[in-house]
C-alpha cells in the first residue's frame, strides 16, 4: 500500500512545481528574449538510514524533479525601428557587466540610456563593452551595427562625422554551461568568462520576441492538472483500501 502512497504523494507535489512552472512561461509568453522552461521528472529509491542497510526500502520510489531543461530555440524578431532596440540574430548572447564585477547574459535587447549616458537594460544593468561599460556623450544620434560597434553622429556642426564609442560584447558559449538565475538572467557554470564571438550579429531596429508557445504550453497545462487529478485519486485509493484493510484485520 505505501509504494502507492509514495508514488502518488511526491508525484502530485512534482507535478505542482511542473505547473508553476507552465505558469511562469505563459506569463512571459510575450517578454522580449524570454526563454521557456521545462522541468523533467524521474524516479528515485528511498535509501536507507545511515548505518541501518535494513532500514533500505527497494520497492518505494519518489518522483523527484530531475532537471530544469531551457529552450534555447530563438524567438520572432519583431521590428520597432528605434535606435537603442537590437536582436540577437541566430545564436548567440549580449553581455552585461553586474555589479559585483561578474557578467551576465541575455537576448532582451530592449536598451536604454541612463542619466549619465551609460548604455544599460531597462533594469539599470549596464551592457558590457569591449573596454568596460559604454558611455553615450550627449547630444549625438546613435547607431549599433551588426557586429555590435556603436556610433554617434553630432546633431550639430560637422554631422557627417561618424565616431565609434565601443563595442557591445557579443558571446557565444555552450548551451550546456549556462543557467537561468533568479534575475532572468543566464551565467556560465563556474564564473567561466566566455570570450567576445565575431560570429554573433545584431539585427538593429529589432527585438526578439519570446519563443513560448502559448498553445503547447495551455495544452501542457491541462495535462498537469489531469496527472494531479489522478494522483491525488490514487491516493484517496490507497486510503480507503488502508481502512478497509484494518477493519478486515479487526474483525477477525
Amino acid at each position: 500500500m505505501d509504494r502507492l502512497i509514495y508514488t502518488a504523494m511526491s508525484g502530485a507535489s512534482q507535478t505542482l512545481g511542473r505547473q508553476a512552472s507552465v505558469a511562469h512561461n505563459l506569463a512571459n509568453a510575450t517578454s522580449t528574449g524570454y526563454r521557456a522552461e521545462e522541468h523533467r521528472l524521474r524516479a528515485v529509491q528511498v535509501l536507507p538510514g545511515a548505518g541501518n542497510p535494513a532500514s533500505a526500502l527497494p520497492t518505494r520510489a519518489f518522483v523527484v524533479d530531475a532537471s530544469t531543461h531551457t529552450n534555447y530555440t530563438p524567438g520572432p524578431l519583431q521590428m520597432t525601428g528605434r535606435s537603442l532596440d537590437v536582436a540577437v540574430q541566430g545564436q548567440g548572447w549580449i553581455a552585461l557587466a553586474m555589479p559585483d564585477g561578474s557578467e551576465a547574459y541575455t537576448r532582451n535587447g530592449n536598451f536604454e540610456l541612463s542619466a549619465n549616458g551609460v548604455l544599460q537594460t531597462r533594469n539599470g544593468v549596464p551592457v558590457q563593452g569591449d573596454g568596460g561599460a559604454i558611455t553615450v556623450p550627449p547630444d549625438v544620434k546613435m547607431t549599433i551595427a551588426n557586429d555590435g560597434t556603436v556610433s554617434v553622429v553630432p546633431e550639430t556642426g560637422a554631422q557627417n562625422t561618424v565616431n565609434a564609442i565601443g563595442r557591445i560584447k557579443l558571446v557565444n558559449p555552450p548551451e550546456a554551461n549556462l543557467e537561468r538565475g533568479g534575475d532572468g538572467l543566464f551565467r556560465v557554470r563556474g564564473g567561466t568568462v566566455p570570450e567576445n564571438d565575431p560570429k554573433v550579429t545584431l539585427a538593429g531596429g529589432y527585438l526578439e520576441g519570446s519563443n513560448v508557445n502559448p498553445v503547447e504550453q495551455m495544452v501542457n497545462m491541462i495535462s498537469l492538472a489531469r496527472h494531479f487529478e489522478m494522483q491525488m485519486k490514487a491516493l484517496t485509493t490507497a486510503d480507503a483500501d488502508d481502512r478497509a484493510a484494518t477493519q478486515v484485520i479487526t474483525n477477525l
